[in-house]
């Protein structure tokens, strides 16, 4: 026979692990909400890595980095081995005005997690100088951002004046 302080107890951890399947879905659904497409095709070959924090306008007259379309490839080990993503970005007086994030993983979770970087990245560092951007997760993927970050560092230095 069950006692109310038992039938108390079996309700008390339903609704705690109700809680808990509902807070983690509703992390990775605002985390993939606040995604948006990036916007770029890229035109010449390179590779960096760089911060997403704040961007800072040069002044005129004084570009660190050669405008253009610049494109790398960056690195990063993940749970599952090494991976590769593509970084594809438009500079225009050091700020970036348009990125892309190619997804070239193998692995099934590598794919989601590069898919979900590559449609929230474009919101996070268009419109930021290349030298202020810092990324270290966007849309629940933090992995990904190390071979962004590797990426990005190979664009600066195959776009510095």
């Amino acid at each position: 026979m069950i006692t109310r302080h038992q039938k108390t107890a079996v309700t008390a951890l339903a609704g705690l692990s109700l809680l808990g399947v509902v807070t983690g879905c509703s992390t990775e659904a605002a985390s993939t909400d606040s995604a948006s497409t990036p916007v770029a095709t890229p035109t010449s070959s390179t590779e960096a890595g760089t911060d997403s924090t704040e961007s800072t306008p040069a002044a005129a007259g004084s570009s660190v980095y050669a405008d253009g379309e610049y494109s790398a490839e960056g690195e990063y080990t993940s749970p599952g081995g090494e991976e590769h993503v593509s970084v594809s970005l438009t500079l225009a007086d050091d700020v970036i005005t348009a990125v892309t994030v190619t997804p070239e993983s193998t692995n099934p979770n590598g794919k989601k997690y590069q898919g979900e970087f590559a449609d929230g990245i474009a919101a996070v560092v268009v419109g930021k100088s290349i030298d202020d951007i810092s990324v270290s997760k966007v849309a629940g993927s933090s992995l990904t951002s190390g071979g962004f970050n590797d990426a990005v560092d190979q664009i600066k230095a195959d776009a510095a004046v």
